[in-house]
């Protein structure tokens, strides 16, 4: 072989050389930056994640603040109709309560309510005092009971019709006046929606 023959050989077991060096680096390299890609994609995703759940995590509990705050107003407005409406019908009632105190029904069970009274206290001093509105059915009641020495009083404050009665020895009240049967019903009753 001749010195150009072995420097030609030379020059190409070095290239090739050169060149399986060069393409170990290159594949080296690649495969370096495959992986950094590989784990810049699984950072990056992992981020967008992390952001993802948090974004989805604030859009909740904001959307569940302005539930909140929408439940709260329906509540607001619902409890103003409600009493409203409770306001009206307690009106209307003590309107017809007003229209009843004229009829004679209204008279029968005031007489009622005495007589039960009376026979409640089974012969112990009692006192009945009427509405002063019911004034004019003193009288009557008196006639109709006909206990000698028994009168109705008429109370100084209203109470919208109806009796009250008090037998002391016993410390008993007995209340049928209007104004309480309507506080009691007042206390008790609810709107259901």
């Amino acid at each position: 072989m001749t010195t150009e023959e072995k420097l030609q050989h030379f020059y190409d077991l070095s290239i090739e050389g050169a060149q399986a060096d060069a393409q170990k680096l290159i594949d080296t390299h690649k495969a370096a930056l495959d992986k950094m890609f590989v784990e810049h994609k699984e950072v990056k995703n992992r981020q967008a994640e992390s952001e993802l759940k948090a974004e989805s995590d604030k859009l909740k509990r904001d959307f569940n603040k302005e539930i909140s705050k929408e439940q709260l107003l329906i509540k607001r407005q619902l409890s103003a109709v409600t009493s409203e409406l409770r306001e009206r019908l307690f009106t209307e009632v003590e309107q017809k309560l007003l229209e009843f105190k004229k009829t004679p029904a209204y008279r029968d069970m005031l007489f009622r309510q005495v007589k039960e009274a009376l026979d409640f206290a089974a012969g112990d001093e009692m006192t009945v005092y009427l509405d002063p509105s019911d004034t004019h059915l003193a009288d009557a009641i008196t006639e109709e009971i006909n206990i000698t020495g028994f009168a109705p009083v008429i109370s100084k404050e209203s109470f919208q019709g109806g009796m009250r009665a008090v037998i002391r020895s016993k410390n008993i009240l007995i209340d049928n006046s209007f104004t309480t049967l309507m506080n009691d019903e007042k206390e008790k009753f609810t709107l259901e929606v």
